[in-house]
């Protein structure tokens, strides 16, 4: 290969220039008109706008994409991780336009990334695991008949999806409907695929994966292993290689267990085989995501393998630079560092990025895809950045990790920092005797007295107007930023925006507004009916994330906002009248 169109945004396709830079390709990035300034379209060798704003109309636009690919002459596509990194359809795309496809087989996809052909080729090879459907659920009710027959809790996962996109955990019977409608919704905005399946949720278990490579030529190497429990609504916020306070027996089943799937589905490329470990020393196969994970780099830092460069060296069909599990050197944390108010329950929290100043000195490394003038917009992922700590030992990784936290300043929109900081100073996650962190320690453990941030200004306007002009003669099509062109926007009469924000801050009290800036996605009442206290009113969704909205006050409701519309935290989207 030559030239790589990277399929992707923000740190991961900053990380992936990089590689080819090392690699000694060129680099070719695509942005959305909120990425137009973005780190990864300035570093990259060239960068083409995708016309749009939504996922759906850029990052997970095929037509774009390939179109964008032919244009600048690119031989090879990666797509990271997230939006069409483990989709069939777009790999078949790819190797169809003549280009390589940096990932697994389109067929590997298919039969890995649906969880429900998964599970059955981890039953064929003897994988553990627990009860679950066979198929995707075809409604509500089934769902609720798997929980009467095998009991409570129930996870509910998107068959098309990862990164904790599209899942539910049904703790209450009463809750399995509305929790599987929510899932489903989650997995059409996150995956364009709305099926899930169902299975049973073993409670306060840890998350242990294996980081697996396979090379065209027959070897499928087990890289290690990495924690991943400390997580929030399954979303992974702090992870560590190799995973600690694991027998040797329980170490040796995973690796065996993932590469033992990974060859029978003809694997080929980086991927991850997740597993769930009770306290009582149970292991229960999960998924595998058949991309790169985000937590590679604690693999890379204890291994000393670039895992992206040997991505690019599979799909030249050379063999893997590692032929057996290589001996840890030392141990490696990794903090994802999100646009996210720990203090107001995570919400998501887009905005102009003030400062952001990172950390540095011995076993520090940063993967970022903002610096100081950002912008983090609302149409994606919260993910700023990453903080990866490496040190010789477990304790000295926590003594650097403290050190590091406590350097990192990011100002202008609320992050994740305060709670890492909290973590490395909690008992259950840094004793050198026992490991208490489980998949939900968060919600149950973690005593949240942490102090709500500054909400950020509201964005600017992102829209960029566009418009043709003539240079030398040929016709050539313009963006410029809306906000650049204020008046200029209101008198061209072919420009064109989407996405108006709604973006009034409401006082009143009989307003129902808006918990988080992002897009209202459903309305679960009518105009003038009635509402309790507590009566869920709608959906948001945010940065991937959605989140109910629930009625301060009984009364009749008013509904301000259409469903579809952008709104920033605050924003009155409904009245209720008592």
């Amino acid at each position: 290969m030559k030239k790589v169109l990277i399929a992707n945004r923000g740190e991961i396709a900053v990380r992936i220039v990089r590689a080819c830079a090392d690699y000694g390709v060129k680099s070719v990035a695509v942005y959305a008109d909120a990425d137009i300034d973005a780190m990864h379209a300035r570093m990259a060798d060239e960068a083409y706008g995708l016309d749009g704003q939504r996922p759906a109309d850029t990052y997970l636009n095929i037509e774009k994409l390939l179109a964008v690919a032919d244009r600048c002459g690119a031989d090879a596509v990666h797509p990271g991780y997230g939006f069409l990194s483990e989709s069939a359809t777009f790999a078949r795309a790819v190797i169809g336009a003549g280009l390589k496809w940096i990932g697994p087989s389109p067929a590997a996809i298919e039969a890995l990334g649906d969880k429900v052909q998964a599970r059955k080729i981890a039953l064929a090879v003897g994988a553990p695991l627990v009860a679950g459907t066979s198929e995707p659920a075809r409604d509500a009710q089934e769902v609720v008949a798997f929980a009467e027959k095998n009991g409570l809790p129930i996870a509910i996962k998107a068959a098309f999806g990862g990164g904790g996109r599209g899942m539910k955990v049904a703790w209450r019977l009463d809750e399995v409907a509305e929790l599987y409608e929510s899932a489903v919704r989650e997995a059409v905005t996150a995956f364009g695929r709305g099926e899930c399946f169902v299975e049973q949720f073993l409670d306060r278990p840890r998350h242990v994966e294996a980081q697996v490579i396979a090379d065209t030529h027959g070897h499928v190497v087990v890289l290690g292993t990495r924690d991943c429990s400390l997580q929030r609504r399954n979303q992974k916020l702090v992870e560590e290689a190799p995973a600690p306070f694991l027998s040797d027996e329980q170490r040796e089943r995973i690796h065996q267990s993932a590469r033992d799937v990974c060859a029978k589905a003809g694997y080929v490329g980086a991927g991850t085989v997740e597993f769930l470990l009770s306290p009582s020393g149970t292991i229960s196969f999960l998924e595998v995501n058949t991309r790169l994970q985000v937590e590679h780099p604690v693999t890379e830092e204890t291994t000393g393998i670039d895992l992206v460069v040997e991505q690019l060296r599979i799909a030249d069909g050379l063999p893997l630079s590692v032929t057996e599990t290589p001996k840890p050197r030392g141990h490696s944390f990794e903090f994802r560092i999100n646009a996210e108010d720990v203090g107001r329950g995570f919400l998501p929290a887009p905005g102009l990025v003030h400062l952001f100043e990172a950390p540095s000195g011995p076993g520090v490394r940063v993967d970022t895809g903002v610096q100081s003038g950002s912008t983090v917009p609302g149409t994606f992922d919260s993910l700023m950045a990453k903080l990866i700590i490496t040190g010789a030992t477990r304790a000295q990784a926590i003594a650097r990790a403290r050190r590091a936290l406590k350097e990192f300043r990011i100002e202008g929109v609320p992050s994740v920092l305060p709670f890492h900081r909290a973590v490395m100073a909690h008992a259950d996650f840094t004793s050198a005797d026992a490991f208490s962190v489980h998949t939900r320690w968060i919600e149950t453990d973690f005593a949240d007295t942490l102090a709500a941030a500054v909400r950020p200004e509201p964005l600017a306007d992102i829209a960029l107007v566009r418009t043709a002009v003539e240079i030398d003669g040929r016709r050539i099509a313009l963006g410029l930023p809306a906000e650049l062109l204020r008046g200029l926007h209101s008198t061209a009469p072919s420009a064109e925006r989407e996405g108006a924000d709604v973006s009034s801050i409401s006082t009143d009290a009989a307003a129902v507004v808006a918990p988080i800036s992002g897009t209202l996605q459903s309305w679960n009442v009518a105009d003038g009916d009635n509402v309790a206290v507590g009566d869920t009113l709608a959906s948001m969704e945010a940065m991937k994330m959605e989140m109910q909205v629930t009625a301060h006050r009984a009364g009749r409701i008013t509904l301000t906002v259409s469903v579809g519309s952008t709104v920033a935290a605050g924003t009155a989207i409904a009245k209720i009248v008592s």
